[in-house]
Protein backbone atom coordinates (compact mmCIF):
# COMPACT_ATOMS: atom_id res chain seq x y z
CA UNK A 1 0.00 0.00 0.00
CA UNK A 2 1.29 3.25 -0.89
CA UNK A 3 0.97 6.19 1.94
CA UNK A 4 -1.32 9.18 0.67
CA UNK A 5 -0.01 12.58 0.32
CA UNK A 6 -1.37 13.64 3.54
CA UNK A 7 -0.31 10.32 5.32
CA UNK A 8 3.53 10.45 7.26
CA UNK A 9 3.30 6.26 7.00
CA UNK A 10 1.21 3.54 5.73
CA UNK A 11 0.02 2.75 8.76
CA UNK A 12 -2.11 6.11 9.02
CA UNK A 13 -5.36 4.57 7.28
CA UNK A 14 -8.47 5.89 8.74
CA UNK A 15 -10.53 9.04 8.08
CA UNK A 16 -9.58 9.94 11.75
CA UNK A 17 -5.55 9.09 11.64
CA UNK A 18 -5.23 10.90 8.57
CA UNK A 19 -6.90 14.18 10.22
CA UNK A 20 -4.92 13.57 13.08
CA UNK A 21 -1.69 13.80 11.24
CA UNK A 22 -2.89 16.86 8.84
CA UNK A 23 -3.97 19.22 11.52
CA UNK A 24 -0.69 18.00 14.02
CA UNK A 25 1.20 18.95 10.30
CA UNK A 26 -0.81 21.55 9.28
CA UNK A 27 -0.54 23.57 12.84
CA UNK A 28 3.00 22.94 13.22
CA UNK A 29 3.38 24.86 10.11
CA UNK A 30 1.17 27.67 10.92
CA UNK A 31 2.94 28.10 14.23
CA UNK A 32 6.48 28.39 11.97
CA UNK A 33 4.39 30.94 9.52
CA UNK A 34 3.13 33.09 12.49
CA UNK A 35 6.07 32.58 14.50
CA UNK A 36 8.14 33.96 11.60
CA UNK A 37 5.40 36.30 9.64
CA UNK A 38 4.98 39.93 9.40
CA UNK A 39 1.63 41.34 11.07
CA UNK A 40 0.07 41.68 8.00
CA UNK A 41 0.33 37.76 7.54
CA UNK A 42 -0.95 37.20 11.19
CA UNK A 43 -3.89 39.85 10.05
CA UNK A 44 -4.16 37.76 7.38
CA UNK A 45 -4.54 34.84 8.97
CA UNK A 46 -6.93 35.98 11.17
CA UNK A 47 -9.35 37.68 8.82
CA UNK A 48 -9.30 33.69 7.10
CA UNK A 49 -10.18 32.07 10.30
CA UNK A 50 -13.21 34.78 11.17
CA UNK A 51 -14.51 34.37 7.24
CA UNK A 52 -15.40 30.77 8.00
CA UNK A 53 -17.11 31.38 11.73
CA UNK A 54 -20.97 31.22 11.43
CA UNK A 55 -22.94 34.14 10.41
CA UNK A 56 -25.40 34.94 8.10
CA UNK A 57 -24.59 31.84 6.52
CA UNK A 58 -23.49 28.46 8.68
CA UNK A 59 -19.94 27.42 9.09
CA UNK A 60 -21.11 24.53 6.84
CA UNK A 61 -22.01 26.14 4.19
CA UNK A 62 -19.19 28.48 4.32
CA UNK A 63 -16.94 24.94 4.75
CA UNK A 64 -18.31 23.91 1.28
CA UNK A 65 -17.71 27.08 -0.37
CA UNK A 66 -13.99 26.78 0.29
CA UNK A 67 -13.81 23.07 -0.82
CA UNK A 68 -15.92 24.66 -4.11
CA UNK A 69 -12.82 26.91 -4.69
CA UNK A 70 -10.07 24.80 -3.59
CA UNK A 71 -11.26 22.43 -5.77
CA UNK A 72 -11.61 24.59 -8.76
CA UNK A 73 -8.53 26.10 -7.69
CA UNK A 74 -6.90 22.73 -7.29
CA UNK A 75 -4.83 23.07 -3.95
CA UNK A 76 -5.25 19.32 -2.47
CA UNK A 77 -3.99 20.54 0.71
CA UNK A 78 -6.80 22.88 0.60
CA UNK A 79 -9.25 19.97 -0.29
CA UNK A 80 -8.35 18.13 2.25
CA UNK A 81 -8.70 20.60 4.67
CA UNK A 82 -11.79 21.61 3.59
CA UNK A 83 -13.28 17.67 3.25
CA UNK A 84 -12.49 17.29 6.56
CA UNK A 85 -13.44 20.89 8.09
CA UNK A 86 -17.04 19.64 6.30
CA UNK A 87 -17.09 16.87 7.65
CA UNK A 88 -16.82 18.06 10.97
CA UNK A 89 -19.17 20.96 10.99
CA UNK A 90 -21.74 18.23 10.06
CA UNK A 91 -22.37 18.67 6.22
CA UNK A 92 -24.06 15.40 4.75
CA UNK A 93 -22.40 13.28 2.29
CA UNK A 94 -25.41 14.46 -0.25
CA UNK A 95 -24.54 17.99 0.26
CA UNK A 96 -20.65 17.10 -0.02
CA UNK A 97 -21.54 15.55 -3.00
CA UNK A 98 -23.59 18.12 -5.00
CA UNK A 99 -20.99 20.91 -3.64
CA UNK A 100 -18.50 18.57 -5.72
CA UNK A 101 -20.68 18.45 -8.90
CA UNK A 102 -20.57 22.79 -8.58
CA UNK A 103 -16.79 22.48 -8.65
CA UNK A 104 -16.84 19.77 -11.80
CA UNK A 105 -19.29 22.11 -13.43
CA UNK A 106 -17.72 25.41 -12.43
CA UNK A 107 -13.80 24.07 -13.31
CA UNK A 108 -14.50 21.44 -15.82
CA UNK A 109 -12.73 18.30 -15.89
CA UNK A 110 -9.46 19.62 -14.81
CA UNK A 111 -10.95 19.11 -11.62
CA UNK A 112 -11.72 15.74 -11.70
CA UNK A 113 -8.30 14.53 -10.30
CA UNK A 114 -9.10 16.86 -7.09
CA UNK A 115 -12.03 15.75 -7.04
CA UNK A 116 -11.05 11.95 -6.84
CA UNK A 117 -8.86 13.23 -3.40
CA UNK A 118 -11.75 14.83 -2.03
CA UNK A 119 -13.92 11.87 -2.43
CA UNK A 120 -11.15 9.82 -0.97
CA UNK A 121 -10.82 12.13 2.25
CA UNK A 122 -14.47 11.97 2.69
CA UNK A 123 -14.61 8.27 2.23
CA UNK A 124 -10.87 7.37 4.09
CA UNK A 125 -12.17 4.88 6.59
CA UNK A 126 -14.59 3.20 4.02
CA UNK A 127 -11.53 2.88 1.39
CA UNK A 128 -9.20 0.63 3.86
Amino acid sequence: MHPRPWQASPFHSTTADMSETFDARRARQNELVLGKGSRTTKRFFNLDTAAYDSGALPASTKELMGLVASLVLRCNDCITYHVLQAKRSGVSEAEFVEACDVALIVGGSIVIPHLRSAYEVWHGEEQE
